[in-house]
């Protein structure tokens, strides 16, 4: 499944929006009281106030999806990956320029060029995993040689005390 940049970028900015969303359990809280909040006019100590939208927790397969694309951006160099990030994270060129360092030029070839080096590595592990998936037959292989007897191979294990450095024999250090 080759993914195009635009594919890439679309997901990137659902795993910002994924991590956005992610329930605030392991993050500090900040500073809170269990009074009820001050009302200070008469229409609010009714309910009449703006309804709040709902909170939307990520499917496990968003976050799967998250975490995945948190591996693309380890395929990259930080700074490209931080444009990249800054971008799907719904930054304005003008932020990603002042935090990247660079003129408006450059962080677009950069973010355009990370895009399609993601696209391209893993079009390159797609085929390397589609070239293990098909298996070798079985083929019949004779000896010319006769198996060493037991006692032979316990005498050539080598010495786990001189950690791993015994010299086999056709092996020069």
């Amino acid at each position: 499944m080759r993914l195009t940049p635009r594919e890439i970028e679309d997901r990137l900015e659902e795993a910002a929006y994924t991590l956005r969303n992610l329930p605030e359990k392991d993050r500090p809280r900040g500073y809170g009281s269990s009074w009820p909040p001050v009302v200070h006019d008469a229409k609010h100590a009714y309910g009449y106030t703006p309804e709040r939208p709902m909170r939307v927790i990520p499917s496990a397969a968003a976050i799967s999806r998250m975490e995945e694309c948190f591996d693309w951006l380890l395929m990259l160099n930080p700074e490209d990956a931080r444009i990249v990030w800054l971008r799907a994270e719904g930054a304005r060129w003008r932020q990603v320029c002042i935090r990247a360092g660079v003129v408006r030029s450059t962080a677009w070839r950069r973010w355009v060029a990370a895009l399609l080096t993601i696209s391209k590595k893993l079009e390159k592990l797609d085929k390397s995993k589609g070239k293990g998936k098909g298996a070798k037959p079985l083929t019949a292989t004779t000896r010319t040689t006769p198996r060493e007897s037991g006692a032979d191979a316990e005498d050539n294990r080598p010495d786990p005390s001189n950690f791993g450095r015994d010299t086999f024999p056709g092996f020069d250090a």
